[in-house]
């Protein structure tokens, strides 16, 4: 079954302007690492994923808090500058999720409330959304494919899922371990799709045909979060549960868990950075993470009290953002490059011509003489 509905350009939107974000703006720096946080957006809501959109802003979800019905789209440009699109699904609370770049150029999120897909249009800002999922499937998480469609989790529903950003046809991927809640996706670097099973305690991988295969060997309940693909050529999730950072081989499906975060910390989003090193939220710690590719964790605080990060994403600014749900934020962390001393210049040697050559041998002459002439006189 497809359904499509397009709903005009979002009921109101909202713009806050660059000088009333920075009323809200602070500003947090750990060495050569600084975190920017803006406020400004609406009360009612709390951002949650966030992508990197083709319009060279940042876009986000937001979910209504608990007993609200209120559900937008933000978008907040590299300057701080917010405008929020909300969204109008009847009688349903559409609950945006997740968030991705699309191959058409447009964004596409998941409705947990309403089960549906739905996409915006960056430059309009219209709005459709697609239907025929299986009844609650409740989808999660959402992803540009290597195929050219967009994939997603269901979480309620134990499938993967396929839309064709065309048209529009739905299709659904069983196999998983039953009751497994696939949350997180990402697209691999083999081509496959890899997701978390949270409840499962495993990371999944299906190709664009949809052959499913799981890999265990993790902590017990644990919990994999987000997944990310790393500049290493390996997929990089966060446990939620154990407070760690796993690694798994695309090739050869060997599992690798990094601790030494804050204990509880509850790490949730996680991307690769411009550094080549992965990046992460720890939501119940209040902090952002890093991890290099070869295990080495740092921790940055100074966020707005009981923030709770969540979501966090690659700029086109050479930063990380990330949205914090508590604190009704969006966050910015950027890595200063190292410093490195300027080049010592080369000694600079005179060059003399020959009239200045000559003029300097007569003096030097004349100073030896004089020095001669003393020397004798001292000894007589």
């Amino acid at each position: 079954m497809l359904i499509g509905e397009a709903v005009s350009a979002l009921g109101r939107s909202r713009l806050v302007g660059i000088a009333g974000v920075f009323l809200a703006f602070c500003v947090v720096s750990f060495g050569q690492v600084t975190i920017h946080e803006f406020g400004g957006l609406s009360v009612a809501d709390f951002p949650s994923s966030i992508c990197s959109g083709p319009d060279g802003a940042l876009w986000f979800t937001e979910p209504p808090l608990a007993g609200q019905k209120v559900n937008a789209i933000g978008r907040i440009t590299t300057r701080g500058a917010f405008t929020e699109y909300r969204l109008r699904v009847g009688a349903f609370v559409a609950s945006p999720g997740g968030i991705t770049n699309g191959p058409d150029g447009a964004l596409w999120f998941t409705e947990g409330g309403s089960n549906r897909i739905g996409r915006i249009d960056p430059t309009t800002h219209a709005v459709t959304e697609y239907g025929g999922l299986t009844g609650n499937a409740n989808p999660s998480d959402i992803v540009s494919g290597p195929d050219g469609a967009l994939w997603f989790t269901e979480y309620n529903a134990n499938r993967i899922g396929r839309i064709d950003p065309t048209t529009h046809t739905v299709t659904e991927y069983g196999g998983l371990t039953l009751n497994s809640q696939p949350l997180g996706i990402v697209s691999g670097p083999d081509g496959a799709l890899w997701f978390t099973e949270y409840n499962a305690n495993r990371i999944g991988r299906i190709t664009t045909t949809g052959v499913v295969a799981e890999y265990g060997g993790l902590t017990a309940s644990s919990g994999p979060f987000h997944i990310a693909s790393g500049s290493d050529g390996a997929l990089w999730f966060t446990e939620y549960g154990a407070s760690r950072i796993g690694r798994i081989d695309p090739t050869a499906h060997t599992v690798t868990e990094y601790g030494g975060l804050t204990a509880g910390g509850a790490p949730y989003g996680i991307a690769s950075g411009p550094d080549g090193a992965l990046w992460f939220t720890e939501h119940n710690a209040n902090q952002i993470g890093r991890i290099t590719i070869g295990g080495v964790v740092a921790e940055y605080g100074g966020l707005k009290r009981g923030s709770g990060p969540l979501g966090i994403a690659s700029g086109p600014d050479g930063a990380l953002w990330f949205t914090e749900e508590n604190a009704n934020q969006i966050g910015r962390v950027f890595l200063a490059p190292p410093l490195t001393p300027p080049p010592t210049p080369p000694l600079a040697v005179p060059t003399l011509s020959g009239w200045a050559l000559a003029t300097c041998g007569v003096l030097l002459a004349s100073v030896a003489w004089s020095l001669l002439r003393g020397l004798r006189a001292s000894a007589s």
